[in-house]
């Protein structure tokens, strides 16, 4: 079993049976942190409606920007257009939010549920070009597993 493919059955088996979203996201941002090499920040930001914005969430890494306003950066654009956004170089990404100087890549998933992409999983790197296709694809798994768990938004 690959590296990959084991980090997707931790998180399932982290967040089997627990109902709390908050340890959930606290977990697995920080199983991600502690198993992916030369990743500087892995968290969450989770959307709030009445303010139309993301608000930062559980996460583990240098402290970082606590609002991203819908269509903002890449966590903002991620969530507005439903899709995964990979920065090879955030340097070069309109609108970039430099919540770290230090960071030079980065990885934002959306979070779903049934009704709503409720916020996103971000991953950030100090290296250019840090996140493959195929971590994209195990980090959205990932994604799937948490999007599912908050049933309020």
């Amino acid at each position: 079993m690959n590296k990959e493919h084991l980090l997707v059955k931790q998180v399932a088996a982290l967040v089997d049976g627990e109902e709390n979203l908050i340890a959930n996201l606290a977990n697995t941002a920080a199983l991600l942190y502690n198993n992916l090499s030369d990743v500087s920040w892995s968290g969450f930001y989770c959307y709030h409606p009445q303010n139309q914005q993301l608000i930062l969430g559980p996460f583990q890494g240098n402290p970082a920007c606590t609002r991203i306003a819908a269509g903002k950066g890449v966590c903002g654009q991620a969530w507005q257009q439903e899709k995964t956004i990979v920065v090879p170089d955030v340097h070069q990404f309109a609108g970039h939010i430099a919540c770290d100087a230090a960071t030079n890549s980065e990885i934002v998933i959306p979070l779903k549920n049934t009704q709503t992409t409720w916020g996103v999983l971000d991953l950030d790197s100090t290296s250019f070009s840090r996140f493959s296709s195929l971590e994209q694809t195990f980090l959205e798994e990932i994604a799937e597993i948490i999007g599912s768990l908050n049933k309020t938004a």
